[in-house]
């Protein structure tokens, strides 16, 4: 691979996981940039880490602190081409608002903040994709700023969720959840009233519950280049989700190039005709759910970055700093391509995936490709003794977390 730098935004999992591809395609440290809150510690899992170079900036939240941060960067490395990826939504809409202020310091892929804002507010998604080709779910909005009483024509159980997450993320209080399902109008009433307390003054989404187990879900990793066309779509299906109350939405293990139901080759061709049709640029993931009732993926949202769990598309042979760097920086050309092979991806260990995953032939599947699993945060070149510590610390609060958290989603 030729030169050229990364400078990543962010210090979560995916974070970690594109300073790893950076490692695996250059076999040098990444350089991150995160945000630290005062009197916290960092990020667990960018924490006693030889793969990348951290800076910390109390006020990275910032718009100006912000791009201050990348001007002084920039100056430090003029000379070298830069590639300027983010893990975050927030760092994100800053890229692309400030994209003629960066343009010519920075090699970066991200859609306008108009596209942006269509996505990241959930609300807006669904308003404005309802007449597209993709499919979603029945959904209802409403605004915790008022005291109307709601009148739903959805029947229980339902599923509510805060349609402003960058307001959301930011703050605290008591039962806080990322994703509710909800069996009564007293259940929605009673958490109407936490948002409210909490000081959520914005849009609940509210929306049909799809029946099915974790195994209904699916998650697809796509990549628009720099003219919008889409060249890379993966399609994996998950066999558990996160089941800590924060976490609950996001995937624990997959299989990617796998599904035990029908349509996936159509559902990919609707993702493709889609993500051109709004003239996207970058790295997107798809959260859906088969509906068994209707046989259709119906997408629940779209993350304008990658997600948390995107690493695997890079043993699938598709590295995420590779393919913007090859495109954005080398300007080689891309044909389109389908992310077909069996992967398996996994943040908890085995004990976990027997005990709780509900769906015995996918279960079956999942420990046939065990020896060949990834997980991103767990990388052979990384081995600290520190960091082999943590990795076991997080499998052990896994264990823990679903002991503590275990419900049914059938």
């Amino acid at each position: 691979m030729k030169e050229f730098r990364a400078l990543i935004i962010g210090t979560d999992i995916n974070a970690y996981y594109l300073a790893r591809c950076y490692h695996e395609c250059t076999g040098k440290k990444a350089d991150m940039l995160g945000l630290i809150k005062p009197g916290t510690k960092p990020f667990a899992c960018t924490r006693y880490t030889k793969i990348l170079n951290m800076k910390y900036e109390e006020n990275l939240w910032d718009e100006e602190v912000f791009l201050n941060k990348l001007d002084e960067y920039y100056e430090e490395h003029k000379d070298e081409k830069i590639l300027l990826v983010s893990s975050n939504e927030t760092y994100g809409e800053f890229i692309a608002k400030n994209k003629e202020r960066l343009e010519g310091k920075f090699y970066f892929n991200y859609p306008s903040v108009a596209i942006q804002k269509t996505l990241v507010m959930k609300d807006l998604f669904y308003k404005t994709y309802q007449d597209a080709c993709i499919d979603l779910p029945k959904t209802r909005y409403f605004c915790c700023a008022t005291d109307e009483d709601i009148d739903l024509d959805l029947q229980f159980p339902i599923i509510v969720k805060p349609a402003n997450v960058i307001k959301f993320k930011h703050m605290s209080f008591y039962g806080k959840k990322k994703i509710y399902r909800l069996h009564s109008k007293e259940e929605l009433m009673e958490v109407i009233g936490y948002f409210k307390e909490g000081g959520y003054d914005d849009i609940l989404v509210i929306q049909e519950y799809i029946p099915g187990d974790d195994s209904h879900l699916f998650d697809a990793v796509v990549y628009c280049d720099k003219n919008s066309k889409v060249k890379l779509v993966s399609f994996a299906q998950i066999g558990l989700q996160e089941h800590g109350q924060s976490m609950i939405g996001n995937a624990a293990v997959l299989i990617n190039g796998y599904s035990q139901y029908e349509g996936v080759d159509e559902m990919i061709e609707k993702i493709r005709e889609f993500m051109e049709s709004i003239h996207y640029q970058g790295f997107a993931e798809f959260d859906m759910k088969y509906d068994a009732r209707e046989k259709k993926y119906k997408v629940m949202e779209i993350n304008a970055r990658q997600g948390r769990c995107s690493y695997y598309i890079t043993p699938c042979g598709y590295n995420l700093i590779e393919v913007l760097a090859k495109d954005l920086i080398f300007n080689e050309k891309m044909e389109f391509e389908k992310v077909d092979k069996e992967q398996l991806l996994s943040f908890v260990p085995k004990t976990v995936v027997e005990k709780y995953i509900v769906n015995e032939e996918y279960k079956k599947k999942v420990l046939s490709l065990w020896k060949n699993r990834v997980n991103p945060v767990d990388y052979k070149k990384d081995n600290t003794i520190k960091r082999k510590m943590l990795i076991r610390k997080f499998y052990k609060n896994y264990e823990i977390a679903y002991e503590n958290n275990v419900w049914d989603w059938n």
